[in-house]
Protein backbone atom coordinates (compact mmCIF):
# COMPACT_ATOMS: atom_id res chain seq x y z
CA UNK A 1 0.00 0.00 0.00
CA UNK A 2 1.13 3.47 -0.67
CA UNK A 3 1.15 6.14 2.02
CA UNK A 4 -0.04 8.94 -0.30
CA UNK A 5 -3.71 9.95 -0.22
CA UNK A 6 -5.80 9.35 -3.34
CA UNK A 7 -5.85 12.29 -5.80
CA UNK A 8 -9.58 13.08 -5.23
CA UNK A 9 -9.28 13.28 -1.43
CA UNK A 10 -9.67 16.53 0.45
CA UNK A 11 -6.39 18.18 1.47
CA UNK A 12 -7.65 18.89 5.01
CA UNK A 13 -8.93 15.34 5.54
CA UNK A 14 -6.80 12.77 7.30
CA UNK A 15 -4.78 10.59 4.87
CA UNK A 16 -6.76 7.40 5.60
CA UNK A 17 -10.19 9.07 4.97
CA UNK A 18 -12.17 8.01 1.88
CA UNK A 19 -14.32 10.92 0.50
CA UNK A 20 -17.68 9.39 -0.29
CA UNK A 21 -21.25 9.66 0.93
CA UNK A 22 -22.19 12.66 3.04
CA UNK A 23 -18.73 14.23 3.01
CA UNK A 24 -18.64 14.14 -0.77
CA UNK A 25 -22.11 15.82 -0.98
CA UNK A 26 -21.00 18.60 1.36
CA UNK A 27 -17.86 19.22 -0.66
CA UNK A 28 -19.82 19.42 -3.91
CA UNK A 29 -22.37 21.81 -2.38
CA UNK A 30 -19.60 24.11 -1.17
CA UNK A 31 -17.90 24.07 -4.54
CA UNK A 32 -21.05 24.89 -6.51
CA UNK A 33 -22.15 27.59 -4.02
CA UNK A 34 -18.86 29.42 -4.56
CA UNK A 35 -18.95 29.18 -8.36
CA UNK A 36 -22.59 30.31 -9.06
CA UNK A 37 -23.75 33.88 -8.38
CA UNK A 38 -26.67 34.44 -6.02
CA UNK A 39 -30.02 34.99 -7.70
CA UNK A 40 -31.20 38.56 -7.26
CA UNK A 41 -34.83 39.58 -6.82
CA UNK A 42 -36.20 41.63 -9.72
CA UNK A 43 -36.50 45.34 -8.97
CA UNK A 44 -40.04 46.55 -8.40
CA UNK A 45 -41.11 49.81 -9.96
CA UNK A 46 -42.56 52.42 -7.64
CA UNK A 47 -46.38 52.34 -7.92
CA UNK A 48 -46.39 52.24 -11.73
CA UNK A 49 -47.28 49.36 -13.95
CA UNK A 50 -44.49 48.09 -16.08
CA UNK A 51 -45.94 48.73 -19.54
CA UNK A 52 -43.67 46.13 -21.09
CA UNK A 53 -45.27 43.27 -19.14
CA UNK A 54 -47.76 41.43 -21.29
CA UNK A 55 -49.57 38.14 -21.24
CA UNK A 56 -48.67 35.75 -23.98
CA UNK A 57 -46.58 36.73 -26.96
CA UNK A 58 -48.03 40.19 -27.62
CA UNK A 59 -50.04 42.86 -25.77
CA UNK A 60 -53.81 42.54 -25.81
CA UNK A 61 -56.92 43.77 -23.96
CA UNK A 62 -56.54 41.15 -21.23
CA UNK A 63 -53.35 42.75 -19.93
CA UNK A 64 -53.62 45.03 -16.88
CA UNK A 65 -54.41 48.55 -18.01
CA UNK A 66 -53.92 51.90 -16.33
CA UNK A 67 -57.17 53.45 -15.11
CA UNK A 68 -56.46 56.72 -16.90
CA UNK A 69 -56.02 54.93 -20.24
CA UNK A 70 -59.18 52.89 -19.71
CA UNK A 71 -61.31 55.91 -18.80
CA UNK A 72 -59.92 57.93 -21.71
CA UNK A 73 -60.83 55.13 -24.11
CA UNK A 74 -64.34 54.83 -22.57
CA UNK A 75 -64.95 58.58 -22.90
CA UNK A 76 -63.70 58.61 -26.51
CA UNK A 77 -65.76 55.54 -27.49
CA UNK A 78 -69.00 57.08 -26.19
CA UNK A 79 -68.34 60.63 -27.39
CA UNK A 80 -68.48 62.13 -23.90
CA UNK A 81 -65.43 64.35 -24.32
CA UNK A 82 -67.24 67.64 -24.94
CA UNK A 83 -69.89 66.89 -22.30
CA UNK A 84 -67.22 66.26 -19.67
CA UNK A 85 -65.37 69.44 -20.57
CA UNK A 86 -68.61 71.47 -20.40
CA UNK A 87 -69.50 69.98 -17.01
CA UNK A 88 -65.97 70.81 -15.86
CA UNK A 89 -66.61 74.42 -16.87
CA UNK A 90 -69.91 74.40 -14.98
CA UNK A 91 -68.04 73.15 -11.92
CA UNK A 92 -65.39 75.90 -12.26
CA UNK A 93 -67.88 78.63 -13.22
CA UNK A 94 -66.79 80.99 -10.40
CA UNK A 95 -63.14 80.62 -11.40
CA UNK A 96 -63.86 81.43 -15.05
CA UNK A 97 -66.25 84.38 -14.74
CA UNK A 98 -65.25 85.76 -11.35
CA UNK A 99 -66.76 85.35 -7.91
CA UNK A 100 -69.10 88.34 -8.10
CA UNK A 101 -70.64 87.36 -11.44
CA UNK A 102 -70.90 83.70 -10.39
CA UNK A 103 -72.74 84.74 -7.24
CA UNK A 104 -75.57 86.19 -9.34
CA UNK A 105 -75.42 84.07 -12.52
CA UNK A 106 -75.49 80.29 -12.93
CA UNK A 107 -75.15 78.20 -16.09
CA UNK A 108 -78.17 76.01 -16.77
CA UNK A 109 -77.49 74.13 -20.00
CA UNK A 110 -75.26 73.84 -23.04
CA UNK A 111 -76.43 72.58 -26.42
CA UNK A 112 -75.11 73.14 -29.97
CA UNK A 113 -72.84 76.02 -29.00
CA UNK A 114 -75.56 77.82 -27.02
CA UNK A 115 -74.90 78.34 -23.30
CA UNK A 116 -77.98 79.23 -21.25
CA UNK A 117 -77.28 81.27 -18.12
CA UNK A 118 -79.87 82.20 -15.46
CA UNK A 119 -79.38 85.44 -13.53
CA UNK A 120 -80.64 86.48 -10.09
CA UNK A 121 -82.10 89.80 -11.27
CA UNK A 122 -82.83 91.75 -14.43
CA UNK A 123 -79.95 94.09 -13.61
CA UNK A 124 -77.54 91.16 -13.61
CA UNK A 125 -79.08 89.89 -16.85
CA UNK A 126 -78.23 93.24 -18.46
CA UNK A 127 -74.72 93.17 -16.98
CA UNK A 128 -74.09 89.62 -18.26
CA UNK A 129 -75.31 90.57 -21.76
CA UNK A 130 -72.63 93.28 -21.77
CA UNK A 131 -69.98 90.79 -20.55
CA UNK A 132 -71.04 88.04 -22.97
CA UNK A 133 -68.22 88.47 -25.53
CA UNK A 134 -65.58 88.26 -22.79
CA UNK A 135 -67.23 85.21 -21.21
CA UNK A 136 -67.48 83.47 -24.62
CA UNK A 137 -63.77 84.10 -25.22
CA UNK A 138 -62.81 82.65 -21.80
CA UNK A 139 -65.01 79.61 -22.27
CA UNK A 140 -63.61 78.93 -25.75
CA UNK A 141 -60.09 79.10 -24.32
CA UNK A 142 -61.08 76.29 -21.94
CA UNK A 143 -63.26 74.21 -24.26
CA UNK A 144 -61.68 74.80 -27.65
CA UNK A 145 -62.20 77.44 -30.31
CA UNK A 146 -65.79 77.74 -31.55
CA UNK A 147 -67.34 75.52 -28.87
CA UNK A 148 -69.47 78.30 -27.35
CA UNK A 149 -70.98 80.54 -30.01
CA UNK A 150 -73.65 82.44 -28.07
CA UNK A 151 -74.72 83.00 -24.48
CA UNK A 152 -78.45 83.16 -23.88
CA UNK A 153 -79.14 85.17 -20.75
CA UNK A 154 -82.35 84.48 -18.86
CA UNK A 155 -83.67 86.71 -16.10
CA UNK A 156 -84.98 85.48 -12.79
CA UNK A 157 -87.95 83.14 -12.63
CA UNK A 158 -91.24 85.03 -12.39
CA UNK A 159 -93.64 84.50 -9.51
CA UNK A 160 -95.89 81.49 -9.60
CA UNK A 161 -99.59 81.71 -8.97
CA UNK A 162 -99.92 78.00 -8.22
CA UNK A 163 -100.96 78.38 -4.62
CA UNK A 164 -103.48 76.12 -3.00
CA UNK A 165 -105.06 72.89 -4.16
CA UNK A 166 -107.50 74.53 -6.63
CA UNK A 167 -105.60 76.32 -9.37
CA UNK A 168 -106.48 76.76 -13.00
CA UNK A 169 -104.03 75.68 -15.68
CA UNK A 170 -102.97 78.58 -17.93
CA UNK A 171 -104.73 81.02 -15.58
CA UNK A 172 -103.62 84.62 -15.39
CA UNK A 173 -103.33 84.72 -11.61
CA UNK A 174 -105.24 86.89 -9.17
CA UNK A 175 -106.71 89.84 -11.02
CA UNK A 176 -107.73 91.96 -8.06
CA UNK A 177 -104.14 92.89 -7.13
CA UNK A 178 -103.36 94.69 -10.40
CA UNK A 179 -106.20 97.24 -10.34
Amino acid sequence: MSSEPPPDARPDAPPDHDPDGLDLARALTRATAKSTPKARKPKRQDSKWNRSRVTGSHPDDRDPQLLDDTLSRLVADHGWDLDLRVQGVFGRWAELVGAEVAEHCTPESFDDGRLVVRTASTAWATQLRLLAPTVVRRLNEELGHGTVTVIEVLGPHGPTWKKGPRSVRDGRGPRDTYG
